[in-house]
């Protein structure tokens, strides 16, 4: 049975590459900064079927005896300062974090065993005021925010440690990817959550930014698999994850209100405050290396990703309304 180490492991990704692993007969193994809160965050489905040991990331001899006392066989990094709102938000910490730590989890796999794979997630962050579109793992790098500038820091640094120390380390370098377990901070959520609220008499309109703003959303449940397939192939590479195509906010809102029987126009407001411009370059992945090696392509369509965030959404809040929560 091989042992897997996940960080992150209660996060979107993590948790959905739990499952997937588990399924595949791994030993997985959560490496988490509190045993207590992490035990409460962990998604029922993964209860009683993964291992969760304290990981302090930023102690080179606690990543390092770690390792040592679980002996993975794959490491898949998804602890992280996260995107969005936050990517401006302490910037040494995110620096620490998203990026130094990356080295330290490295240099603990030269130290304990030099066959250990390591996948990190990166970030289409890192081609931040993009030049080209769409971009592919050649694309000119360019972060804009100390987010993707860290993630920027962990992608050199892995393909050094791969070509100089001879590590099988690499870079899945994610597009926007969502699912029903994306935090409440992010826009999909936002926007799935309130018109769920609507529906149900909770809330009475939606503020949002750009509706024309567009994004390459896939879900997250598809590029974990990607990620998997990354660490069974003969040589360590980097890969673009996305799905190749761009959707607008409106479409997300308009998607979202119809599954509901709803009009998002009589509904979503334009709030001034936190209108951004979009992107002059379209952001969007081109997934031609992760199709022709690891014959890897998303499967669900943005409209079923949408709809699955309402479907959970309004399983969630119908149960808290009855429950008087």
């Amino acid at each position: 049975m091989p042992t897997v180490m996940i960080t992150g492991i209660t996060g979107q990704d993590g948790s959905y590459l739990a499952e997937l692993l588990i399924a595949k007969g791994y030993r997985v193994t959560g490496a988490v900064r509190n045993l207590k809160e992490s035990k409460a965050k962990l998604p029922s489905i993964l209860k009683d079927k993964v291992e969760l040991v304290e990981f302090n990331m930023s102690d080179q001899s606690s990543i390092t005896q770690t390792l040592f006392r679980l002996r993975p066989h794959e490491i898949y990094n998804f602890a992280a300062f996260s995107s969005g709102a936050g990517m401006y938000d302490e910037p040494v910490e995110i620096g620490e974090v998203n990026g130094i730590a990356v080295v330290k989890i490295l240099e603990a796999i030269r130290s304990v065993d030099k066959e250990i794979k390591f996948c990190q997630a990166s970030s289409r962050e890192i081609f931040g005021e993009a030049t080209e579109s769409p971009q592919n793992e050649s694309t000119p790098v360019n972060p804009r925010s100390p987010y993707g500038a860290a993630k920027l820091y962990a992608d050199t640094m892995i393909q050094i440690y791969r070509k100089h120390f001879g590590l099988f380390a690499c870079s899945a370098i994610l597009f926007n990817h969502e699912s029903p377990r994306r935090g409440l901070e992010f826009v999909t959520r936002k926007i799935t959550r309130e018109a769920v609220k609507i529906k149900l008499g909770l809330a009475g309109e939606l503020q949002i930014g750009n509706l024309d703003a567009r994004r390459d959303w896939g879900f997250a449940g598809d590029y974990v698999k990607a990620m998997w397939l990354m660490l069974q192939q003969r040589y360590a590479e980097d890969y673009v994850l996305a799905t190749g195509q761009t959707h607008s906010v409106r479409d997300l809102c308009e998607y979202a209100f119809e599954y509901l029987g709803m009009d998002y126009r009589d509904y979503v407001r334009v709030d001034e405050k936190a209108y951004r411009q979009a992107e002059v370059v379209p952001l969007v992945g081109d997934i031609t290396k992760a199709r022709l090696d690891l014959k890897w392509q998303p499967e669900v369509s943005f409209r079923e990703l949408v709809q699955m965030m309402v479907d959970e959404d309004l399983n969630s809040l119908k149960s808290n309304k009855e429950n008087g929560a």
